[in-house]
C-alpha cells in the first residue's frame, strides 16, 4: 500500500476521501505494470485542477494589484503557474518521492519528471477541490505557490516571450495571438507538442516542447526573433 499520510501532513490537508490523492499520484504509465492497481490516472483530476490554478490565482492577483491592466496581470499568472514552477511546488508537497511511475518513466530525463511533477501538482489541486472545495484549495496553493510572487516580481523573470509577443502584436495590430498544436508524437504519457504562433491567420513561427505550454514559448521565442 501507498502511505500518503506523508502528503497530507506535508501539504497541512487530510482527505476525507483518500482516494482522491491515490489517483493524483497515479501516472498513466504505472498502470501499464501494475494493472490491478485500483486507482485510474490523474489526467483528469490534472485537467480539472488546472482550471481551478487558473482561476484561483487569477483572483488572487485582481485583487492584490487594483492598478495593474488585464495585460500586466497575465505574464504574472503566466509566470505562477508554468510547468517549471508547478514541478517546484510538486516537490515541496512530497510529491516527488509518492509518485507512482512506470520503472521506464522513473529512469527518464529531468526535464519529463518535471513535466511529470507539474502535472500532478494540478491533479492534486484537483484532489483538494473535489475533497474540500474552493477554500481549502486557496489555502494550499497560498503557502505554496503565492509565496513566489514577490520573487517572480523582484526578477521580473515573469515577461515571458508569449507575453512580449501579445505586447509586440497588440501595438502593431490591435489583436492576440493564437496559439495551436500543429503536431503531437509520442505515447500518452510522454508526448510532444509542435505548437504554431498565428497572427490573422497567418503562421509566425513553431515550437516544441514535453508541454504545450513550453511549446507555446518557444513558438513565441521564434516570432519575437524574426
Amino acid at each position: 500500500m501507498v502511505d500518503i499520510g506523508e502528503i497530507e501532513r506535508t501539504i497541512g490537508y487530510r482527505f476525507s476521501k483518500p482516494e482522491y490523492l491515490k489517483e493524483a499520484i497515479t501516472h498513466r504509465s504505472y498502470l501499464n505494470e501494475n494493472p490491478r492497481w485500483p486507482f485510474p490516472h490523474n489526467e483528469r483530476l490534472e485537467f480539472l485542477g488546472d482550471a481551478v490554478l487558473e482561476l484561483i490565482v487569477t483572483e488572487e492577483l485582481y485583487h492584490r494589484f487594483p492598478e495593474k491592466s488585464e495585460g500586466a496581470l497575465t505574464p504574472l499568472r503566466a509566470s505562477l503557474v508554468n510547468y517549471l514552477m508547478m514541478a517546484e511546488v510538486a516537490k515541496e508537497s512530497g510529491l516527488e518521492k509518492k509518485m507512482l511511475v512506470s520503472r521506464g518513466e522513473a529512469r527518464d530525463t529531468k526535464r519529463a519528471m518535471e513535466v511529470i511533477l507539474a502535472n500532478a501538482a494540478e491533479a492534486l489541486i484537483g484532489a483538494i477541490y473535489l475533497d474540500g472545495g474552493y477554500g481549502a484549495v486557496k489555502g494550499y496553493l497560498d503557502r505554496f505557490l503565492m509565496k513566489y510572487l514577490h520573487e517572480v516580481l523582484k526578477s521580473g523573470n515573469y515577461r515571458d516571450p508569449k507575453s512580449l509577443l501579445q505586447e509586440e502584436i497588440q501595438k502593431e495590430k490591435k489583436i492576440t495571438p493564437e496559439y495551436r498544436v500543429t503536431h503531437e508524437e509520442g505515447p500518452e504519457h510522454e508526448k510532444t507538442f509542435e505548437v504554431g504562433v498565428y497572427v490573422d491567420g497567418v503562421l509566425l513561427a513553431k515550437g516544441k516542447g514535453f508541454s504545450k505550454q513550453e511549446a507555446e514559448a518557444e513558438a513565441a521565442k521564434k516570432a519575437l526573433e524574426k
